[in-house]
């Protein structure tokens, strides 16, 4: 939220993952009960559903949804509900953006999943909640934490049930499950995994009983938001290295001067030579190999093959990608 700092007294849910910032230490939340049944709901995004749906499937109430307001989409300027207000809808459960009404629903606990908005810590002290995280913490706290871990080329990730608390992601953890990162994954079939792991885990731990948290242990990562800068191709770094890039989603070089963004590659060993970024085919050198590309999309044009893309363009020989 550009411009906005949060209260002194406040916590803070944010993106696909939970921040949660709270600088006045003179109260605390309040801890939700071992079995909890009336639950609030407060998510926005996409990878939030699945967990609202397992939850109502799995019998519990939900007393109300609370989601982001609708937003103005599209050339018309329509407004819009964020997919878990119309989830929610289509589901027939009370719905919601005023924050506040959570203190009136009379719920045992409220789940929370990337719902984007402070929580003032007058609502947490009076309404127990727990925060469904895809890290395995304390590493990738923050806002990107599916997509350091692919970066970093993890071998393996999760999904923490945390209680909301003061700091970035330091609440204590009731249950967490691990999957291991495969080299295909991109960051779409990563986090599709991840959401019905933790949807799965979420219905398990409040059917069979939240336990008592414990405190996270091990060295603290921090997960920054990506920044666009990032995801340009350098192709002077591990072949390695720029796969995991590119199963980010997004990732571009130059091409003629023009944006190329890349969508595929396929590893290609450490044979042949040239200098980083130059063409052979549809082999592209690295700082320490080849990459063969396989889908790409010019700039201005639609997604397609690498073969296509060179039938068209007919890169001369030693052209390079990144001028």
């Amino acid at each position: 939220m550009p411009g906005h700092f949060p209260s002194p007294r406040s916590a803070r849910v944010d993106c696909v993952c939970a921040e949660h910032l709270v600088t006045d230490d003179s109260h605390g939340p309040t801890r939700p009960p071992p079995h909890p049944k009336r639950l609030a709901f407060m998510g926005t995004p996409g990878v939030a559903v699945p967990v609202l749906q397992a939850l109502v499937a799995a019998g519990f109430e939900i007393a109300l949804v609370v989601s982001r307001p609708d937003r103005r989409r599209g050339r018309g300027g329509e407004l819009s509900p964020s997919p878990v207000k119309a989830a929610a809808t289509e589901l027939g459960l009370p719905v919601t953006d005023d924050l506040d009404s959570v203190l009136d629903a009379d719920v045992d606990l409220a789940v929370v999943v990337a719902y984007g908005r402070i929580i003032p810590m007058r609502i947490l002290e009076h309404v127990p909640m727990v925060n469904l995280h895809f890290s395995l913490l304390p590493r990738w706290r923050g806002a990107a934490p599916v997509e350091r871990a692919l970066l970093a080329g993890d071998a393996v990730t999760g999904v923490c049930l945390m209680e909301v608390a003061e700091g970035l992601d330091t609440g204590a953890v009731y249950s967490t499950r691990e999957t291991t990162i495969e080299s295909s994954d991109t960051l779409q079939t990563l986090r599709s995994r991840l959401v019905e792991i933790g949807a799965g885990m979420v219905v398990d731990a409040l059917t069979e009983g939240l336990p008592a948290p414990l405190p996270q242990a091990g060295e603290t990562v921090h997960a920054a938001k990506i920044d666009p800068s990032e995801l340009e191709i350098n192709w002077s770094a591990e072949a390695v290295a720029i796969d995991r890039l590119v199963r980010l989603g997004g990732a571009w070089t130059r091409f003629r001067g023009a944006r190329l963004k890349v969508w595929s590659v396929r590893l290609a060993g450490d044979t042949g030579s040239g200098s980083p970024g130059e063409l052979d085919g549809s082999l592209v050198a690295t700082g320490d190999g080849q990459l063969e590309l396989i889908e790409v999309q010019p700039e201005g044009r639609s997604r397609q093959s690498a073969d296509a893309w060179r039938n068209g363009s007919r890169p001369i020989p030693n052209e390079q990608l990144g001028q």
